[in-house]
């Protein structure tokens, strides 16, 4: 793909290059590098030294944090258009998580030293990272406040609505997350057991509100399922 037809398909979708005119855009994307990464392969380990980010073009990553207690937990789901390492970066941090890939999944690649030099040349560059940044710090507070106050069933359909809106695709039957998502990964994402998820799971297929199958989710009654993530306390 040409440089031209690239950058008509990033814009306005990536937020790190919101506000860029499109000679700026052309310029930052010459000099990523591209590369493919394999399902099942690591694009980097939490607490290495962040030495580049990157833009997802296609595909998609699990970015998992490991505790001090050994319990691999998933932070989220990365997808198209989406960058990877970008906190990290701008912090002058290590990785926080390990970014691995759920399937095939191509990329842009910038090192660290890039990142700055563009920034000094296009200001806004630095404003939108800030902006990205503080919005993964309220996505981190939103999942702590969930797995500190909200029971596990209203943990697993919020996690289940997050991915309606990252990756839902519409299909005669309902809404498919449309990526491999086992009942393990669904645990580690809200911080329960395999055990219970499959209980849950089970128990909302049998009422139609969603349906399982190998490593796939269907949302069948997107309504019921968010009136399960939205329940409060006193309702429940």
């Amino acid at each position: 793909m040409r440089i031209e037809e690239l950058r008509e398909s990033l814009k306005g979708q990536v937020p790190l290059f919101e506000g860029l005119t499109e000679e700026a855009l052309d310029e930052i994307l010459n000099r990523g590098q591209r590369h493919q990464l394999a399902r099942g392969f690591t694009l980097f380990q939490q607490g290495a030294f962040a030495e580049s980010f990157h833009l997802i073009l296609a595909g998609r990553l699990k970015v998992a944090q490991n505790t001090p207690e050994g319990q691999q937990v998933i932070v989220r789901y990365l997808g198209p258009r989406e960058v990877a390492g970008c906190v990290a970066v701008c912090g002058g941090l290590p990785y926080p998580a390990t970014a691995t890939a759920v399937e095939d999944t191509w990329l842009l690649q910038w090192k660290r030293e890039a990142l700055g030099e563009l920034a000094e040349r296009w200001p806004q560059i630095a404003v939108n990272a800030m902006r990205i940044m503080g919005g993964r710090m309220q996505e981190l507070q939103d999942r702590v406040r969930e797995l500190q106050g909200e029971r596990v069933e209203q943990r697993i359909a919020r996690a289940l609505a997050r991915l309606v809106v990252q990756a839902g695709r519409r299909t005669a039957e309902g809404i498919e997350i449309d990526f491999a998502l086992s009942r393990q990964d669904l645990a580690e994402m809200v911080g329960t057991t395999l055990h219970t998820v499959s209980r849950t799971l089970a128990s909302w297929e049998q009422v139609g509100i969603v349906r399982g199958g190998r490593q796939r989710v269907t949302i069948l009654d997107p309504h019921s399922l968010s009136s399960i993530a939205e329940r409060s306390e006193v309702e429940s």
